[in-house]
């Protein structure tokens, strides 16, 4: 059951100003399985709006977790994009906070354990917390990280505490925008760190968002897209001052927040002063900024259309690479199905013989690119573009090509 708001999922303040409609869409990631595509398929209203006192841009509802989240099929590890990131970021905390033995670094969200591992590869004592029972179990048996199949919040954290595992390290990526209860999941992570303990929680950034047309990172899992603005105040009314941040290309465009609990703030980085003034500058706190990308989607929406449906005429094949759940928001927005494209490549083989959401594309091995040479790829997957072009040398070399749908449609 969807839960309607017209109140500030951080600040509470009423009267959200709606942002873009996207109409009613399928969940991004309930994919089907053959047996289901000709039946009933649920979808929910998919609405942005923009919160005038804090600056947090969010959905209008909220589909529960334990639909979206029980079983999942997005596996971090597939990506190698992911795993470099990962492998990176471990490497300078374990550095900069003289991580060891008598450590202890936490991760919600943890996924199948495509980050801890790199902590537990050097000894480093990692704990998981990842609600996804098939994925949890993926990290427990495969990968050996100790894993809670849990939703991360207020009560664990009060558990995790009172059991003495306090955080040195506590991670929280791609997850904070999942979480409907944000002040809760802000106070567990007060709650569960040392007093000398460090939060890092990276979310997709809104500017990106905005400069790039990234409508397609709108989905039902994604409730919120944020701003330093927003974080900072929400931040700090959980007890948590951000001290240090960066921009990061992951996912489209990504904020990483590096915080510690106020009572023992580390300094304060010239470079969050120079983003939250920037952010002002720019107008993340002014609802005009965010309506005017209503207009530039309905154009890349019929830009797109135009591009694909010219190339048909030309009696070009076209399939897409990457079932993912930005993939799910374009094809379901722009109307691009089966009458356009013939099926759909990704690399996941949990995600292999099962069908899209609202579209029914078949998803496939990569392998299928070779066998059927199709004439051009839809890149639904564009924020690993580098990797996939990389990984897709061959079919390239034979005279494939590739459509980057966002900012604007592309062909590499």
């Amino acid at each position: 059951m969807m839960t309607p708001r017209d109140a500030c999922r951080s600040c509470g303040q009423t009267g959200l100003v709606s942002v873009l409609d996207l109409g009613r869409m399928p969940l991004a990631n309930a994919l089907l399985r053959a047996d289901q595509v000709s039946g009933p398929e649920p979808a929910y209203p998919l609405e942005l709006a923009f919160c005038q006192r804090c600056s947090l841009a969010q959905l209008t509802e909220t589909v529960p977790p334990e639909t979206l989240f029980g079983h999942y099929v997005y596996f971090s590890s597939f990506a190698q994009t992911m795993l470099d990131h990962a492998r990176h970021l471990a490497d300078e905390l374990i550095a900069f906070e003289r991580l060891g033995p008598d450590s202890l670094v936490v991760e919600a969200a943890s996924n199948d354990g495509y980050l801890l591992q790199f902590y537990r590869d050097v000894g480093v004592p990692v704990l998981g917390v990842e609600p996804a029972r098939n994925i949890a179990e993926v990290a427990r048996s495969q990968r050996g990280i100790p894993t809670l199949t849990e939703f991360f919040g207020e009560a664990l954290a009060h558990r995790l505490r009172e059991e003495g595992r306090r955080a040195d390290v506590f991670h929280a990526h791609n997850v904070l925008a999942h979480v409907a209860d944000l002040n809760g999941f802000v106070a567990g992570i007060r709650l569960v760190l040392q007093d000398t303990g460090m939060a890092v929680v990276e979310v997709p950034y809104v500017k990106d968002l905005l400069d790039h047309c990234e409508f397609d990172t709108i989905y039902h899992e994604h409730l919120c897209y944020f701003s330093l603005l927003a974080l900072d105040e929400l931040f700090r009314r959980q007890g948590l001052l951000i001290h240090d941040v960066r921009r990061v290309p992951i996912h489209g465009g990504s904020l990483r927040l590096y915080a510690s609990p106020v009572e023992q703030a580390r300094p304060r980085s010239v470079a969050v002063t120079a983003l939250l003034r920037e952010e002002r500058d720019w107008g993340a706190d002014r609802a005009d900024c965010y309506l005017a990308l209503a207009e530039r989607v309905r154009v890349l929406r019929d830009s797109l259309r135009g591009l694909l449906g010219r190339l048909k005429g030309q009696g070009k094949r076209l399939a897409a690479y990457g079932a993912s759940a930005k993939g799910s928001t374009l094809l379901n927005y722009c109307g691009i199905g089966r009458e356009t494209l013939d099926f759909v490549a990704d690399r996941s083989t949990v995600k292999q013989g099962l069908f899209t959401p609202g579209t029914h594309l078949p998803i496939c091995p990569p392998e299928k690119l070779l066998e059927e040479m199709p004439d051009y790829l839809l890149l639904l997957t564009w924020n690993f573009a580098d990797e996939i072009m990389r990984q897709q040398e061959e079919y390239r070399r034979r005279g494939g090509r590739f459509i980057t749908p966002v900012p604007e449609p592309k062909v590499a």
